[in-house]
């Protein structure tokens, strides 16, 4: 049984499918049918898209209100559509006439998938699609809060309220004139029946009054008010409402309800605003912005929102959800009056699966005890009243805006109205807002980033990088931090490094972290949430220590992972009632990646570090031994950072009894490969000397080894001498001076002059004439062995030479050995400004006047 009826045409436009969804959804909402609206919209949408884009033709789109569903008709013409042979027979076979392949059989389709019943009927060059939605049993305690008239708007009269019907034709002439016309014009039916509607209905004319009545007579819907004129001649105000419609036989007609002006609220939906009409209906308008704040403050304009929300309707509690940029998901931004446990930034989905639930329309939920609602924010909270609106900027939904009270029915749908059109006015400011702080927070991320590479790539150190790396997190990401580092060969991760922004706290929760398990590796990228510590504290009584108490929230493990393996984890706390907003996590992502980088980059570096230095000291010889009635000391330095040894040299060793050996030499080049043959020479001159041979005999026997190594040999500068104490006091010298810089002898009168003359180097020849030089250091002499370093040390064009180390020698008369080659050193130093840049050994013999041993 059908017991309304709305229709409308369509020209074959282009934006004809929007009108024709506005026209269902108003005839939808207007017979009370909310629930049925999202499904139909759909439907018709689809539909006459088929028609007017892709058949080319006007489409006329009918809603039947039937008793128990709602009938939807959408009509078109198509010129070159045959009449099929069973075009007499309703069609509802879907895979008959849907083609999933193409653009046509869409809509249909979606009949077979949203519909309760469908057809396709065919007639002479027409087609129409119809479908059935049933209607909803409505749900006690929740419905949309549809515009309803303000109670101080009701008529009222002594005698009863007329309501006239009058039906016209397509052509605008009355077809129908029901009792309480009669009473209200006092015009019988059978006075008016035939007449055209303009001779009875006084419309507005003149410039600004909207269409004229022809026009009007055309809509698919219009209501407001007009005159009509009365049997007696006069004119009386009415409001009216008026719908088009079809009879079964498609023979369009205009309906019009009426009313006398002063009773329109029987008519009159609320939503429609009319010249004198207040703005908002039910009361004082909202206006959730006063006091404005800085357009570049969200979370102060949110709490700012809320509480004026809840004030101004009296609530008990009030909330701003935001979309997340998904828009799958809620998040809480800002509440006031609910508990501590309902945490802020906390999300829910966008669309709980309940169209009751629905975030994209207006609701009132009555009594939440009776029907709680899908959002898990109110859960447990004791509030019964709820009232929900959402907040829109150009259709797209970005948020929520609720309020509650621990009452039920507390709220109407006048109260909805009301927050609907302050939430409006707000939305557009929260969306403003909310756009600028995105940006501002994009760019603060990549500042952020960007510092945060510079200083991980500023140093190779593996502790400080593990500092830096809990600095940074603490408290910019989060109010603490621990970093673990996994073991060498396989062995479990263990705890590094601990921060809290409250250093009293440091301790505390690096005994917490140390009582609770390691969490596990995991995969190698994402964020997983860790509730490990917080158990753990449960567990042991301290949850609400003054220690720890409201310290633990929500925590987060991020994997370290750096050359395709996990070689640790970064662990986040948030304080308690707090949870981390996704912008956060996604930032935190990248520091661990960029961390886990120069985490790698550090151990990778210190453990070479180690392994070069502990192969370095092998090649530096030992501790120098003690020579009765000879004062030694050595000053070396080799170039480049890190190293410990280079291609410069210097040894002292026991021969046998009473006689020592020295040597001092320099290797061709710098590094790792002059340090190679260092150790091949220092070596090999301690096993040839205490082989019995003479000093010529040690350094032609290394000359030969040298050469041996082949294209990894290096030719070698050394001066290599044999001494023995004698008993009167002085020190005899054999010497043989292989290219090296000449040793100087500083006598004690301050004359200084070579102890040795030039033999060839070695590594070049392979048969060396090698001759050993005989000297006596007398008490007080000084013997000063230098390498090349120190001699070729530069600032510009001057250099230092065998010259000016002599002028340095000869001011250091009566000092002790060490202070000569202290000395020395200084000047080497003070002779340019800029570092030296090659390998420095110092070696200083001195005679003392008195014998010590």
């Amino acid at each position: 049984m059908v017991t309304a009826r709305a229709a409308a045409t369509f020209e074959p436009v282009g934006r004809s499918a929007g009108a024709a969804r506005a026209f269902v959804r108003d005839a939808l909402l207007g017979w009370g049918l909310p629930e049925v609206v999202d499904d139909a919209v759909v439907l018709v949408s689809e539909l006459v898209t088929n028609a007017v884009v892709h058949a080319g033709t006007a489409a006329e789109v009918c809603c039947l209100r039937e008793t128990e569903t709602v009938r939807i008709e959408v009509t078109d013409h198509h010129p070159e559509r045959g009449l099929p042979a069973y075009a007499d027979v309703p069609v509802t076979a879907s895979d008959r006439y849907a083609d999933p392949d193409g653009e046509g059989g869409r809509g249909l389709l979606m009949c077979s998938a949203l519909a309760e019943r469908w057809g396709v009927e065919y007639a002479a060059g027409s087609k129409t699609v119809w479908f059935r939605l049933p209607l909803p049993a409505h749900v006690a305690g929740t419905r949309y809060a549809v515009p309803a008239t303000p109670g101080s708007e009701l008529p009222s009269s002594t005698g009863p309220l007329h309501v006239a019907v009058v039906q016209l034709d397509d052509d605008g002439r009355v077809v129908a004139w029901n009792p309480d016309a009669e009473a209200l014009f006092r015009h019988p039916a059978d006075t008016v029946l035939g007449r055209p509607w303009a001779d009875l209905a006084v419309w507005p004319q003149g410039p600004g009054t909207g269409l004229g009545l022809a026009a009007t007579l055309r809509l698919a819907r219009w209501e407001g008010s007009f005159g009509l004129r009365r049997a007696d001649g006069g004119t009386v105000e009415v409001y009216g409402v008026q719908v088009r419609v079809r009879d079964t036989e498609g023979i369009p007609s205009t309906l019009c309800l009426l009313v006398l002006e002063p009773d329109r609220a029987v008519l009159r939906s609320p939503a429609r605003a009319l010249p004198g009409d207040k703005a908002e209906p039910g009361g004082a308008r909202l206006d959730l912005l006063a006091g404005s704040v800085g357009t570049d403050d969200l979370d102060t304009l949110l709490q700012r929102t809320v509480e004026r929300a809840r004030d101004l309707l009296d609530a008990d509690a009030a909330y701003v959800l935001l979309t997340t940029e998904d828009e799958t998901e809620f998040e809480v931004r800002a509440a006031t009056g609910l508990t501590t446990g309902h945490r802020r930034h906390a999300r829910f989905p966008v669309e709980t699966g309940n169209r009751y639930d629905s975030a994209r329309m207006p609701s009132v939920h009555e009594d939440l005890s009776t029907r709680p609602t899908g959002l898990a924010l109110l859960t447990d909270s004791g509030l019964r009243s709820l009232l929900t609106v959402p907040l829109k900027v150009e259709g797209r939904l970005i948020g929520s805006l609720g309020i509650a009270a621990a009452a039920p029915g507390r709220y109407d749908n006048e109260d909805a109205l009301r927050l609907q059109f302050a939430a409006d006015r707000v939305a557009l400011a929260i969306e403003s807002t909310r756009l600028t702080e995105l940006e501002r927070l994009r760019r603060g991320s990549l500042s952020f980033l960007v510092e945060a590479s510079d200083l991980l790539a500023g140093t190779l150190q593996h502790e400080q990088t593990l500092a830096l790396m809990a600095q940074m997190a603490v408290p910019t990401l989060a109010s603490w931090c621990a970093v673990y580092t996994n073991g060498d060969h396989g062995a479990p991760a263990s705890l590094a490094f601990v921060l809290h922004e409250d250093e009293d706290r440091i301790d505390p929760l690096r005994a917490l972290l140390d009582k609770t398990a390691v969490p596990e590796s995991g995969p190698t990228h994402g964020v997983r949430f860790w509730t490990a510590p917080t158990d753990t504290a449960r567990a042991g009584g301290l949850a609400d220590s003054p220690e720890l108490g409201g310290l633990l929230g929500e925590t987060v493990v991020l994997p370290l992972t750096a050359r395709n393996r996990v070689i640790g984890l970064l662990a986040l706390g948030a304080p308690a009632g707090i949870r981390f907003r996704q912008e956060i996590l996604e930032l935190a992502e990248d520091l661990s990646r960029r961390a886990a980088l120069a985490l790698d980059n550090s151990r990778l570096y210190s453990e070479r570090t180690a392994t070069s230095q502990a192969l370095q000291r092998s090649l530096l010889p030992p501790d120098l031994p003690e020579i009765p009635g000879v004062e030694v000391d050595v000053y070396y330095q080799a170039a480049g950072e890190g190293n410990e040894v280079g291609g410069d040299f210097y040894d002292l060793f026991t021969i046998r009894e009473g006689t020592y050996g020295f040597a001092i030499g320099d290797v061709c080049g710098t590094g790792p490969e002059a340090a190679s043959v260092t150790g091949l020479a220092r070596h090999s001159l301690r096993l040839l000397a205490r082989e019995g041979l003479d000093a010529p005999q040690v350094l032609s026997r290394l000359n030969a080894a040298i050469l041996d190594e082949g294209s990894r040999s290096r030719f070698l500068t050394l001066l290599y001498g044999e001494l023995t104490p004698q008993p009167d006091g002085s020190t005899e010298l054999s010497l043989v001076c292989a290219g090296h810089p000449l040793p100087l002898r500083l006598r004690t009168d301050g004359q200084v002059d070579r102890a040795a003359t030039p033999q060839p180097l070695l590594g070049v020849m392979d048969e060396l004439d090698l001759t050993a030089e005989r000297l006596v250091l007398a008490p007080g002499e000084v013997l000063l062995c230098v390498t090349d370093g120190v001699t070729e040390r530069r600032e510009g064009r001057r250099m230092l030479g065998d010259d000016g180390l002599a002028e340095v020698l000869t001011g250091c008369t009566g000092l002790t050995a060490g202070a000569v080659a202290l000395r020395v050193q200084r000047a080497v130093e003070r002779f340019a400004p800029e570092p030296p840049s090659d390998d420095m050994a110092i070696l200083t013999l001195r005679v003392p006047t008195q014998r010590t041993g």
